[in-house]
This record gives structure tokens, C-alpha cells and sequence, in this order.
């Protein structure tokens, strides 16, 4: 079970983008996430006719480590680490390691 998933909003902790927000766009293999609007570059590409691209300037996101990334708390209003415990009934759940909270119920 991973601690950040597609679709949780995370807080950047390092880097030129330390402390802003955003949703994960995706979960790569290898330890990397792609966070909406965040960690941004201009890549200048040829235009590729056949997949009808048009060439230019464009601006995208690139992966970022996992470790630079830490899950939000909306209770605490900070980034938080994450930890992953069994419940009663056997299923596994993710919760807030400051205080105890569960994420996905």
C-alpha cells in the first residue's frame, strides 16, 4: 500500500517550489510523483505532424521525489507523514502519524 496516492493534495517540503500545494496528477514507478502545477520546466519540441503536435515552447510538470513531498493535514494546516495500520476487521488504512487520524475511512 502506498502512503500518497493520485488524487491526495500534498505539500512540497524542498526545492524551488518548498511549500506550495497541489493535487497528485500521478504515481510513477521508482518513487516519483507528478504534482498539478507544480515543479514546472519549459521543454522546447519539435512539432510532430503525425500526432498532430504543434512544435514550440511548452511548459510542463516533471517528476519530483516522493521524499520531497509530504501528505496535507487539513487539521494541522501542514504537511504530515503518513503511516499505513491494519483495523479490526483486517482492512488496511492510511492515518496521519501527529495525530492518529485516518485518511481513507
Amino acid at each position: 500500500m502506498r502512503t500518497i496516492r493520485k488524487g491526495d493534495q500534498v505539500v512540497v517540503l524542498s526545492g524551488r517550489d518548498k511549500g506550495r500545494r497541489g493535487a497528485v496528477v500521478q504515481v510513477l514507478s521508482g518513487g516519483a510523483v507528478l504534482v498539478e502545477h507544480i515543479n514546472r520546466v519549459k521543454r522546447h519540441t519539435k512539432a510532430n505532424p503525425q500526432a498532430n503536435q504543434p512544435g514550440g515552447i511548452i511548459e510542463k510538470e516533471m517528476p519530483m521525489p516522493l521524499s520531497k513531498v509530504a501528505l496535507w493535514n487539513p487539521a494541522a494546516k501542514k504537511g504530515d507523514r503518513v503511516g499505513i495500520k491494519t483495523l479490526a476487521d483486517g482492512k488496511k488504512v492510511r492515518f496521519f502519524k501527529s495525530n492518529g487520524e485516518v485518511i481513507d475511512a
